[in-house]
């Protein structure tokens, strides 16, 4: 009986740290934003505009220009990639803390953002960070004949590291790319069009996501497998022994 116990609670335990636990980050970045500010002050309007003209001196005007960068978290195409990450059946998903407005310190301070306890319960994180991003609208005349082909295109690059939450040690690194466009066909370059902006981005965020897993799973020694077929096993390693409790 004692053995029949032994063997259901190893069967458990290899079955429970089967499958690490993922934490998927929103995509780090920066960008440069500058302020341009104009105040006048004065009692009202009309007596801003004497005061003006007479050279009054309790009329005062400021006026002041400032840049700065201002760090975030693109939040629109995670969404996938965790979804095809679920689909290899390799991983658990577990949900990290978001990095917000109000956090104090470097969205790019991945280790510190550990430390700090925003993954609980992960033993990666799969860090992104913003590479690139470009959207294109063009509109080209077609050959021999009136028409022509309105383009709008969006290409996403970014840089993903999956990190060990317990020792920081990098186990896999890669850059993916994800690209959409939606087309359509007009008589004149004067017709007003009005291209798929929401199915560019879906797009862009179902080819980042296939791509992510795809790299996720050649560089951990699963190699690819297409939708439908049976999931390979990671080559991560379990966290620790299972222990048969007696």
């Amino acid at each position: 009986m004692r053995a029949w116990i032994g063997m259901i609670g190893l069967l458990c335990a290899f079955g429970a740290s089967a499958a690490p636990k993922i934490a998927v980050t929103d995509l780090a970045y920066e960008a440069r934003v500058e302020e341009y500010i104009h105040q006048v002050s004065a009692s009202n309007n009309f007596q801003a505009s004497a005061y003006h003209a007479s050279g009054a001196s309790n009329y005062s005007e400021y006026e002041s220009r400032t840049s700065y960068i201002e760090q975030t978290e693109l939040r629109k195409f995670s969404g996938d990639i965790k979804g095809e990450i679920l689909k290899s059946r390799q991983f658990q998903l577990v949900q990290g803390t978001p990095y917000t407005a109000d956090a104090k310190g470097d969205v790019y301070d991945v280790i510190k953002r550990i430390k700090a306890g925003n993954f609980k319960g992960a033993d990666y994180v799969l860090f992104g960070t913003l590479s690139d991003i470009d959207f294109t609208q063009d509109i080209n005349a077609l050959d021999h004949t009136n028409s022509y082909s309105a383009v709008l295109g969006l290409t996403l690059v970014a840089d993903f590291s999956l990190i060990n939450t317990r020792t920081y040690e990098i186990t896999s690194a890669f850059t993916a790319m994800g690209e959409g466009q939606d087309t359509k066909l007009v008589n004149s370059r004067d017709v007003r069009v009005s291209l798929n902006r929401p199915r560019v981005v879906k797009e862009v965020s179902k080819a980042l996501g296939e791509d992510v897993a795809r790299q996720l799973a050649e560089q951990l020694g699963g190699g690819y497998q297409d939708p439908g077929k049976p999931a390979l096993r990671n080559n991560l390693p379990r966290d620790e022994a299972p222990k048969i409790l007696r």
